[in-house]
């Protein structure tokens, strides 16, 4: 691919392998916090089967917004002024949707509906114009162009459609946005793309990604914090504190303790880093943010109600937030070294084990068991990456 250095893509050059991550990239990123707060206090709200559909429809959508945004400016210089006026315009859009997001299958839905599809038009119909220069990359986006405008006019129909038919529209939608990069925007008489015209900069497509981690793990410390501050602390209280406090820690251990540096080496010495970076930045780590946003919603059950009757729908968040990041972090690593994690899957199987029982759980009891889990795969991972240095140095 060409790199115009008087243009608006990125001057690869040298540097093609250490793109730096820009302040208004960081500063982009700040609508999303709202935006991930924002869904799990719905699904709070609502932790019934349709609310977990409908956080999972919205979730959809905000992922999309932020990780097409993190491919864009991957190609995209953001120390050029139009693209960071590109990336204030669409923070603008992104604090629109995510202030939606309580009402988003209520009186909110159009609001909803049109901000993500100006988002995605909005940032799309840029990099049309910005990709002139690399044929290859122009091409890319005439097809991206038209998969969004489909999506796009799903999201809107279903904004301004009756409140009992919006989650079908918008699950449409979301499933467009899914099809996609996996159908490399296949359109009739221009085909489709390569991974060979996603010549992305694997430490930066990589480094962003570890960002939208910690944000989803920020927003778990965020409520954590929020509700443990205005509760008595007693001992019940405090210990239902370590669990969740603990529970975040070993999901940031998982992911970033090892496997995400390795990961980020595999890519960014790929020789194809658009296949790697479709399958695992693009589509695993959707589930990784969906177990931690389930993961604070069971803080936020537990920390209130750590003993008494257990219910199915918080039996499911206490024991499916750690599912779903084990999975997402399974999937993760599968698609990058192309090998099934051993404790990952251990730790899926113990999960698996202990849902059968989970009724007879207190609250507080049933996240300290599925802590136990997440720390069971934390030290396997910690023995495992320690052999592995010990055997290089050998």
């Amino acid at each position: 691919m060409s790199s115009p250095s008087a243009g608006l893509l990125r001057d690869r050059g040298d540097g093609h392998r250490h793109a730096r991550v820009g302040f208004v990239e960081l500063f982009f990123d700040l609508v999303f916090v709202f935006a991930v707060t924002q869904i799990s206090h719905s699904l709070i709200e609502h932790l019934d089967p349709l609310g977990a559909v409908q956080a999972a429809v919205i979730l959809a959508a905000i992922w999309w917004g932020w990780v097409n945004t993190a491919w864009v400016t991957n190609w995209l210089d953001p120390e050029r002024t139009p693209v960071r006026a590109l990336l204030f315009v669409m923070m603008a859009f992104g604090l629109v949707m995510s202030a939606s997001i309580p009402e988003a299958f209520g009186d909110r839905g159009a609001a909803f509906g049109l901000a993500f599809a100006a988002l995605q038009l909005t940032r799309t119909l840029f990099m049309l114009w910005a990709s002139r220069p690399s044929r290859p990359l122009f091409l890319n986006f005439v097809r991206i162009t038209v998969w969004h405008a489909l999506s796009a006019s799903l999201w809107v129909a279903g904004g301004f459609a009756p409140e009992e038919t919006r989650l079908a529209w918008w699950a449409a939608a979301v499933a467009v946005e899914f099809l996609a990069p996996a159908a490399y925007f296949w359109l009739p008489g221009l085909g489709r793309s390569t991974t060979a015209d996603w010549n992305v900069e694997g430490h930066h497509l990589a480094e962003r990604t570890g960002l939208f981690i910690i944000i989803a793990l920020g927003e778990s410390i965020l409520v954590m914090g929020a509700t443990f501050a205005g509760l008595a602390w007693t001992a019940d209280s405090l210990s239902a504190f370590a669990v969740a406090f603990l529970g975040s820690l070993a999901m940031w251990w998982i992911y970033f303790s090892g496997a995400a540096d390795a990961a980020r080496s595999v890519i960014a010495e790929s020789d194809d880093p658009g296949r790697i970076g479709r399958r695992a930045y693009t589509y695993c780590p959707v589930v990784l943010v969906a177990g931690i946003i389930v993961a604070a919603v069971s803080d936020e059950i537990i920390l209130k109600h750590p003993h008494g009757h257990i219910g199915p729908a918080a039996a499911a968040v206490i024991l499916g937030g750690p599912a779903l990041f084990l999975l997402g972090s399974l999937l993760f690593k599968l698609a990058v070294f192309g090998t099934w994690s051993p404790s990952r899957l251990a730790g899926l199987a113990l999960l698996a084990a202990l849902a059968p029982f989970a009724l007879l759980f207190e609250p507080l009891p049933l996240a300290a068991a599925a802590l136990g889990t997440l720390l069971v795969v934390s030290v396997w991972e910690s023995v495992h990456l320690a052999r592995l240095k010990a055997a290089q140095r050998a």
